[in-house]
């Protein structure tokens, strides 16, 4: 970043960047570890590692000194930005695509899910139902894909919805039945989506140097985002980049934009919630247009699930409908929720989501002015107001949910960057730092009893209260005086950058 009186801090920025991503990049470059599963043997093909099987201590030292480099990066990025620095785009082109090829050619990190994934895939692209059969299962547990599946997911059928199996299933039959190929292939259509996300908010925003800056150092260069939606592989991803797409086109293409939004829900039912925002966004139209632009966009949206939904088998609602009812450790709901288990047993299953789906709805009550009031560089069309309102339910989603995973934060992230700047953007850095953190160092495998207590610690005990302490603030921020922010926009002749 660069600017007057920004200089010095912007090119000290991106040492912070570098560590965080190299380390990333190193951790998982080390080979089979704790945080990173193995693939068997070397290929031509990446992903590439050297096979070092480095101990549980160092990976999770690692990882945490990467995550916390990334922290302080947005940190002292956000500030220069503010400051008047500014993203060169032609160095946020170069840097952001190295960091995506650099952590797309060495194996995934974070955890096992990936396995899970090409395990479905595979069964899928072999014509039979990975909501039914489950990888330990089929084959009788040897075919060299779905064998791969770690624990405790041998014997869990699929619980992601249509479209993503389908995404699954491509990687699969592209990897030919070798466990390291198909999980090269899944990574690079991991790392396109992230571009693809990276390339929409960018043209949303083109117009104006500032807000075009904070879309690359929000998502382009977050080393956050980057560990866990491209080096984590992680199919929330794919789910991101269709449901901006949709977003982005809702008021000029709205068939096309219910089908891309559709799509996303096919990849993850919340996605869901930039349907919502999308009609939200179109209230301001004309009655008789209102109604011709809903109508295209919910035949764009069954144009995409009712045949994906139909190709995934009859036991696909069943399967997707098991994946509720669960908080998970780093939740701030966790204790609350294993207090109630305990006084009316199994039945606190059921009340668990629709608990959640009220707090959310409260939450986003209680956000409503303040979410609503930001500013964005999009202009007062359908597509900001949709942006302000997918930031709003997104944001009350993810504090509410009562099972949280760093990744998940993806949902909210994309339309945080085409906001205004606020409070709002160091209380969802913090959470994603403390989940990043919390659910290091990916795999509990091999970890000795000083890691395994630590880790746990923070996962069960650090994590939570930093969570809450995040909903408290951003609660207080909403229900703080409403003061519109804009973007500041620049002079085009004003942008710099440390590739200047």
């Amino acid at each position: 970043m660069a600017g007057q009186g920004a200089v010095v801090s912007g090119q000290v920025a991106w040492w912070w960047f570098g560590a965080a991503v190299g380390l990333l990049g190193l951790t998982a470059a080390l080979g089979d570890s704790a945080s990173t599963p193995g693939l068997g043997s070397a290929t031509v093909l990446p992903p590439w590692d050297l096979g070092l099987h480095p101990a549980a201590w160092l990976v999770t030292a690692m990882l945490t000194a990467a995550y916390l480099c990334g922290a302080v990066w947005l940190i002292v990025g956000l500030r220069s930005l503010r400051g008047g620095g500014r993203l060169a785009p032609r160095t946020v082109v170069v840097v952001g695509l190295l960091a995506v090829i650099a952590l797309s050619v060495v194996p995934p990190t974070g955890s096992a899910d990936h396995l899970s994934y090409l395990a479905y895939g595979r069964i899928a692209a072999a014509g039979d139902d990975p909501y039914v059969v489950d990888p330990q299962t089929w084959h009788h547990g040897t075919d060299p894909v779905a064998s791969g599946v770690q624990r405790p997911w041998q014997a869990t059928p699929s619980v992601y919805g249509p479209v993503a199996t389908a995404a699954q299933a491509l990687a699969a039959r592209l990897g030919g039945g070798v466990l390291r190929t198909s999980v090269g292939w899944w990574e690079l259509i991991c790392g396109l989506a992230f571009l693809a996300v990276g390339l929409v908010l960018d043209r949303l925003t083109r117009h104006d140097p500032a807000a075009r800056s904070r879309a690359a150092l929000l998502w382009t260069l977050n080393p956050l985002l980057l560990g866990q939606l491209v080096l984590g592989a992680h199919v929330d991803v794919i789910a991101a980049a269709l449901a901006v797409a949709g977003i982005a086109l809702v008021a000029r293409r709205p068939l096309l934009a219910g089908a891309l939004v559709g799509a996303a829900a096919g990849v993850k039912a919340p996605f869901a919630l930039y349907g919502l925002a999308a009609v939200w966004g179109l209230r301001h139209l004309p009655a008789v247009r209102l109604r011709r632009v809903l109508l295209r966009g919910v035949v764009g949206a069954l144009a995409v699930l009712v045949p994906a939904y139909w190709w995934a088998g009859p036991h696909v609602e069943a399967q997707l409908g098991k994946a509720g009812g669960r908080a998970s450790f780093a939740s701030p709901w966790h204790a609350p929720f294993v207090a109630v288990r305990a006084l009316l047993g199994n039945g606190a299953d059921h009340l668990l989501t629709p608990l959640a789906l009220l707090l959310a709805a409260l939450l986003g009550l209680a956000l409503w002015r303040r979410v609503m009031a930001l500013g964005t560089t999009l202009g007062e069309d359908g597509v900001a107001r949709a942006v302000r309102a997918a930031l709003l339910a997104t944001v009350a989603w993810l504090l509410t949910a009562p099972y949280v995973l760093p990744w998940y934060d993806a949902i909210a992230w994309a339309p945080l960057v085409l906001v205004g700047a606020s409070a709002l953007d160091g209380w969802l850095v913090l959470r994603l730092t403390a989940l990043s953190l919390a659910y290091l160092p990916g795999r509990v495998v091999e970890l000795t009893p000083v890691v395994e207590r630590v880790t746990l610690g923070v996962r069960t005990f650090a994590a939570p209260v930093v969570l809450a302490l995040v909903v408290v603030a951003v609660v207080r921020w909403g229900r703080d005086r409403v003061e519109v922010s804009r973007v500041v926009a620049v002079e085009p002749g004003a942008v710099g950058g440390p590739g200047r």
